[in-house]
């Protein structure tokens, strides 16, 4: 079985760890990360009101996790419930709060398992590099890692019963934050929630306790800047030179991966044959979910009747996102004066894309057709707008309209 799965659903992410719970214990630790406001606490929640009396809820972040004596009282509860029930299943939120929680942990589970105790263990964090950093190095086969991914627009449609085409256009304004979903029409609430459970916690909590971040008040000036700048390839020096407190080139590029392990921005490599090359070019920003974009730019959310420029860049950034949530690897290509939007390789397969929001020309296409040329495993992908479906079939492109490729989970299902 794989170390870890990428980009998993809320009710994918809860079908797999029903299946591993039901599996004999004890088992691999189960390490869940994700974004904050996900639902992870809310899934372990509904784990321990299937499982019952079996099931030990603890959070690492709530006061009790702050007292004297909180590890040692949770295992011994664990092999208590084990003896009397015939297992245990430990739900441990936010475990990165625990220092050196990876190294307790281990000797955790392998005390329970060298005492043949039966007890399953669900771990969750919202960091990617304090989990994923964690993890590798202290519990080297003893864990599968799994991602609860920001949420699609077809995770939308199924949870909360609203139309595709509403879900698209939901996740493009305001992203897919299911806490947002209940106070959408209230503006002001919204950006608020936003701001306060989840951009100020991830950049002044989860990256800033790792002691990587010497310059905070840079860190979130490139957090704004890049939100500013969505779907844009933008050459560090140039992003350096819009802020206000200056960094190193290095110290820039270093605040970037980390606003990608905390699920904010991920800085898009470009495509090259010799990766090198493509680690040295501009990034391209994507945010990873639109509703940062929403809580940054005073302009507020695009108007989507009215086909602007601002409308269709970001478009251009959910489709992007969404691959890159979906666990897909996510590049651009460029050689003036050709570009394309996303290069994607994955278990969706090799396809190049290219998103067009208004009138499409011929010329739009030469980009595209220009990379599969060059390079015929990537079949080529136009997402465009119901219009461009038929400009696309002429060209012998196969097309989706942008809500389409927005709902695609598992595949890139398509027109040809």
């Amino acid at each position: 079985m794989p170390e870890y799965q990428l980009g998993l659903s809320y009710t994918r992410c809860r079908e797999l760890l029903g299946q591993r719970l039901a599996e004999p214990a004890p088992a691999p630790i189960q390490l869940l990360s994700g974004p904050r406001q996900v639902g992870k606490t809310t899934l372990l929640l509904e784990i321990a009101d299937m499982w019952g009396a079996r099931a030990i809820y603890a959070s690492a972040d709530s006061p009790e996790g702050g007292l004297p004596g909180f590890w040692q009282r949770l295992w011994v509860r664990a092999e208590e419930v084990a003896t009397a029930q015939g297992s245990a299943i430990v739900l441990l939120d936010e475990v990165h709060v625990v220092p050196n929680w990876s190294g307790k942990l281990k000797g955790e589970w392998d005390r329970l398992k060298r005492k043949r105790v039966p007890v399953h263990i669900v771990a969750t964090g919202s960091s990617a590099l304090r989990i994923g950093s964690g993890s590798r190095e202290s519990l080297a086969g003893r864990f599968e890692r799994m991602t609860l991914t920001h949420w699609s627009a077809a995770s939308l449609v199924e949870i909360f019963n609203i139309s595709a085409e509403r879900a698209a256009e939901i996740v493009v304004q305001i992203g897919g934050y299911p806490g947002v979903m209940s106070i959408r029409g209230d503006t002001q609430r919204r950006l608020a929630y936003i701001r306060d459970s989840i951009v100020e916690p991830a950049i002044g909590k989860d990256i800033s306790a790792l002691g990587a971040v010497r310059k905070p008040a840079l860190l979130r000036q490139i957090f704004a800047v890049s939100t500013s700048r969505p779907a844009e390839i933008v050459a560090l020096q140039k992003l350096q030179g819009q802020l206000q407190d200056r960094g190193a080139i290095e110290t820039v590029a270093h605040y970037l991966d980390l606003l990608q392990e905390a699920y904010l921005i991920a800085p898009l490599q470009k495509y090259s044959r010799h990766p090198a090359r493509g680690r040295a070019a501009p990034p391209k920003l994507v945010t990873l979910s639109n509703a940062l974009l929403a809580v940054t730019d005073p302009r507020g959310i695009p108007d989507m009747k009215t086909k602007s420029e601002r409308r269709g860049h970001w478009i251009e950034n959910v489709c992007l996102a969404h691959a890159w949530n979906s666990g897909q690897q996510v590049r651009y290509w460029r050689e003036e004066p050709l570009e394309v939007d996303g290069i994607i390789d994955g278990s969706w397969g090799l396809w190049a894309i290219e998103v067009k929001t208004g009138n499409i020309q011929a010329a739009d296409l030469r980009g595209l057709l220009e990379f599969t040329a060059r390079f015929p495993e990537y079949r080529p992908l136009l997402i465009c707008e119901p219009a461009g479906i038929l400009i696309a079939q002429r060209a012998g492109i196969p097309a989706q309209t942008w809500q389409e490729f927005l709902m695609n989970v598992d595949e890139i299902g398509v027109r040809v």
